[in-house]
């Protein structure tokens, strides 16, 4: 950015190397970040300096972006010319505020509350007893000094006014230690369903203290569904919510996700919605008989362009619905994300509401 953005600008060089310093700084977020908690996953600084720091590392990496374009226009530019035109400092100038406003937009789109979002869901050989019932989505909260415990209780009241039956939340609750999301997490203790709620950890659970991550989680009134199920019933009829745990939790020492395990017991011929915090399994669930599947994870790729990035290391899946045979995998775009790189475009943030559907015969 420096030799390719800045340097070519008709600047005076005391106003050059002030620039260069700043973009060096800002691009070493994540840096700062280690420094200031021992783990890049946790910035602990003030929020309107991890807000700052946000829009600046984003500005800075759509400015990159931008100027590869600028490149390969000045090249063509050069070749046509003969050599004898090069880019106006104006092309750069703009660029610059571009990316800077659209940094600005990304971050906001980011940190808001999302709204709900309602997807009706076809379940073949679902009870009558549950048509039109619905489950409430929360996943990647990612409650840090981004996502505060302000933030925490607006996304409760929202969640506890959409009136599902159930609440379900697929992992990456914290980005942080026990002790340093204390407070951020309590407002999560007011989620309240009639059916109760419902979660599985995420890979960010396991970055920190996975057991007391788990113990904290559970004192907040959550029922955790770490390679087991819960049947909820209506009458004679019942349907299963199972949960798996992460595909990260080998790495340490934890134990890893195992969905026979998860369905053991389970009530014969209930249908079945999996939790599973990467979609990458979807598949496998669907080969067992797994009637819905959700998941989060990939926060819906950012930006809008970027999921086909993503789609590789997440088998295809990256997001909105997909129809695998007889099952319908969402993956949530995810009500937060992680406090490193809090940028959306074209991606928005979400609390889904289900309402589960019977197929027509």
């Amino acid at each position: 950015m420096i030799a390719r953005w800045l340097l070519p600008l008709a600047l005076p060089t005391p106003v050059t190397l002030a620039a260069a310093s700043l973009l060096l700084f800002v691009s070493q977020f994540h840096l700062w970040s280690r420094f200031s908690s021992g783990s890049v996953f946790a910035p602990e600084f003030p929020r309107p300096v991890v807000l700052l720091f946000n829009w600046a590392f984003g500005a800075v990496l759509l400015l990159a972006v931008m100027q590869v374009a600028i490149d390969l226009a000045s090249l063509v530019g050069w070749v046509v010319s003969r050599g004898g035109w090069s880019m106006p400092d104006a092309v750069r100038y703009a660029a610059g505020g571009v990316a800077a406003v659209l940094a600005a937009v990304g971050v906001a789109g980011a940190v808001r509350v999302p709204p709900v979002k309602d997807v009706s869901v076809t379940i073949p050989d679902l009870p009558p007893e549950f048509e039109g019932y619905r489950l409430l989505q929360l996943t990647d909260l990612h409650l840090s000094r981004l996502f505060t415990a302000d933030w925490a209780r607006a996304v409760v009241t929202r969640a506890n006014a959409a009136g599902a039956d159930a609440i379900v939340v697929t992992g990456d609750f914290i980005d942080g230690s026990v002790e340093m999301r204390r407070d951020d997490v309590v407002p999560l203790a007011g989620l309240r369903a009639p059916d109760g709620v419902y979660a599985v950890p995420g890979n960010h659970e396991y970055f920190f203290d996975y057991s007391a991550w788990m113990q904290r989680i559970r004192e907040l009134g959550i029922a955790m569904l770490p390679n087991a199920h819960v049947g909820l019933r209506r009458g004679n009829a019942a349907l299963v919510i199972a949960g798996v745990t992460d595909l990260s939790a080998h790495h340490v020492g934890q134990t890893a996700p195992d969905l026979e395990r998860a369905l053991t017991g389970a009530p014969a011929g209930a249908p079945v919605v999996l939790l599973d915090h990467q979609p990458r399994g979807a598949r496998t669930a669907a080969a067992r008989g797994v009637a819905l599947q959700l998941s989060g994870h990939t926060h819906g790729g950012m930006i809008a362009g970027l999921a086909r990035l993503l789609e590789p290391a997440n088998a295809g899946f990256v997001s909105g619905a997909y129809r695998i045979g007889g099952m319908t995998l969402y993956v949530s775009n995810g009500t937060a994300l992680w406090p490193g790189f809090a940028l959306r475009l074209g991606r928005p943030s979400e609390i889904t509401r289900f309402t589960l559907r019977r197929a027509p015969e």
